[in-house]
């Protein structure tokens, strides 16, 4: 992570290879239970694609690196907002029957579950579970 991060940290921004270098090192760190640290380099990260214009699937990805992190340090709330927002621009971006909004649906509803918002979790997945039946089939 690190190596990989000082070789491209003297780029240009908006250069392919500092973003992948700085995802590698957030990855790193995340991997390795350095939570605090690996939420600093990702939430950099996310700035610095919001500032270079990236596409939103990018910034989507993005954010739910950040919110994984969140939710490992305890910060369940802030985590939860982020898969919220994140579930809902997987549904603009992409429609509800693509597999990336069903990940994000089941990171929104284990959000929800783990803060005991029990009744909002079970009308997340009554919506959802049939359209991932449909799409993924039964034994996915």
């Amino acid at each position: 992570g690190w190596a990989c991060w000082k070789t491209y940290v003297g780029r240009p921004e908006a250069d392919d290879a500092r973003p992948w270098a700085m995802t590698v090192l957030g990855n790193g760190l995340y991997a390795a239970s350095h939570f605090e640290d690996a939420l600093s380099v990702r939430e950099a990260l996310l700035s610095t694609m919001r500032r270079i214009g990236a596409d939103e699937d990018i910034l989507l990805d993005a954010q739910s690196n950040v919110a994984s992190a969140y939710a490992d340090l305890g910060q369940l709330e802030k985590a939860l907002s982020m898969e919220r927002d994140i579930y809902y621009g997987r549904l603009k971006l992409d429609g509800e029957e693509h597999e990336r909004t069903l990940m994000a649906a089941n990171n929104y509803a284990t959000g929800l579950r783990e803060l005991e918002r029990f009744e909002e979790t079970k009308a997340l997945l009554l919506k959802v579970m049939p359209v991932a039946r449909r799409i993924l089939g039964e034994s996915d």
